[in-house]
Order: C-alpha cells, then sequence, then structure tokens
C-alpha cells in the first residue's frame, strides 16, 4: 500500500537559473544535480492538496491543504539507469500534523505557516494564487494563464521541470533517502501573466536572497493529476 495517495493539482512553477554551487551544500548524499542543457534550476512551486489519504486513511482536517515549496533537481545513477528526482529547501503547509509526519517520517524541511489561495476561471483564462503568511507578511504566488490545457512537449523545459519522480532527503552523515512518487504525464496551461512578492532570503533562507533580485527563465501552470508517494528507503 502507498504510504499517502491525493491529487496534486493547479501547480505553479516559477523556475530559475542559478549558479550550481549555490546548491552544492544541499545536495544529498548518492546523488547529483540535474541539469538541463547545462543549467541548473530551482522552482518555487505552489499547489493544492486534494483529497488526501495515509496509509489509505482520510485524517479529518487534513484532506485538502495548500503547499507552496522551493525545489531543485537531481539523479541518481542506480542498476545502470538514472533516477530523476527532487530535493526540497522547504516546504510550507497549513497544517501541523503534515509537518511532523513529513520532518518526522521523511526527514524533510517542513513549516507550518497559515495559508490561502484563489481559484478563478473565465471564458478565456483562469487565475491561480497561492499565498502565505510569515510573521506579519503575506506573500503571494499568482498566475494568470489560458483557459484550455496543452500537452507538454516531449524534450523542453516543461516536461524537464515536471517529470522527476523521485524525492531525495539527508538523513545524516553519508546516508539519505529516497522515496518514489507516481503519477500520469500532466497537461500544462500556457501562462499569460505572474506575480511574485516573496522575499526569498526570510522565507528560505540567507543563501537564496539573491533570488530578490532575479527574474525566472520561465513560469509554469500544470494541472496535475492523481499521485502516490511511496515508502522510504535508506541509501547509504
Amino acid at each position: 500500500m502507498s504510504f499517502l495517495t491525493a491529487e496534486w493539482r493547479k501547480l505553479a512553477f516559477a523556475n530559475y537559473i542559478i549558479d550550481p554551487k549555490v546548491l552544492a551544500p544541499y545536495v544529498p548524499f548518492g546523488t547529483e544535480l540535474d541539469l538541463w542543457q547545462g543549467k541548473c534550476y530551482v522552482s518555487l512551486v505552489g499547489f493544492m492538496f486534494v483529497n488526501v489519504r495515509v496509509l489509505g486513511i482520510k485524517v479529518p482536517f487534513h484532506v485538502n491543504f495548500e503547499e507552496v515549496n522551493l525545489r531543485f533537481y537531481v539523479r541518481r545513477l542506480e542498476a545502470g539507469e538514472w533516477k530523476r528526482g527532487v530535493v526540497f529547501i522547504k516546504e510550507i503547509v497549513p497544517k501541523h500534523a503534515i509537518t511532523f509526519v513529513a520532518n518526522t517520517i521523511y526527514q524533510e524541511n517542513y513549516q507550518t505557516l497559515k495559508m490561502r489561495h484563489r481559484w478563478e476561471a473565465s471564458d478565456t483564462d483562469r487565475l491561480v494564487e497561492y499565498q502565505w503568511k510569515m510573521k506579519q507578511n503575506w506573500y503571494t504566488f499568482q498566475v494568470t494563464a489560458d483557459r484550455q490545457p496543452q500537452k507538454i512537449a516531449l524534450g523542453g523545459e516543461i516536461e524537464f521541470i515536471t517529470e522527476h519522480y523521485w524525492g531525495y532527503a539527508h538523513a545524516g552523515p553519508q546516508k539519505s533517502n529516497e522515496y518514489e512518487v507516481t503519477h500520469p504525464k500532466w497537461e500544462h496551461y500556457p501562462v499569460q501573466n505572474y506575480k511574485i512578492d516573496v522575499d526569498y532570503g526570510k522565507v528560505y533562507g540567507p543563501a537564496f536572497a539573491f533570488l530578490n533580485q532575479e527574474q525566472p527563465s520561465t513560469v509554469m501552470l500544470a494541472e496535475g493529476s492523481a499521485i502516490t508517494v511511496e515508502g522510504k528507503r535508506k541509501i547509504s
């Protein structure tokens, strides 16, 4: 049985090209940075968890909720094949129990903050917005996109960002956790405009404060799908 089943819906991505040296201290044991056309990416991602079940059970008041994270991309060679995965700098959710389970079992870096979201759709476009409150500040990631989704082109940047099916996290000296995330290929909504009002240094630490002056190379909106998160295993 999968550890967690859910849907990830309306995933907004802001992708920044950065110096790989920034991420070197965060790369888990047994993995290396995964580059696309020689470029290293970090992504701000906001989305909704919907219909969440843990070991097949719905936990009251923890079924639907927002998440915003900052993540980057790695790969791991096993049995001659590359596993392509993600590493999270920090994941923000509005539920303390989710934070406790993720940090305890998967050694992730979750933080619980007040959050809210807004989805609106007209005949021609759709708006997706995620907000989170740290101290007295509300931060915002908002995307306006086409109303109708399209297939994600093969071999492009959008496919690279969305086609990572493993999660990795530090688990101690010379150790890391690995877990699989399953989902079908997604569709995306071509983005028309976006708004990012985030203090990266305050939210994600001084090492990422430089992103306040950077513009994302791309902004994307994926529809998402049903997903599973499988049990972890240790790599050492």
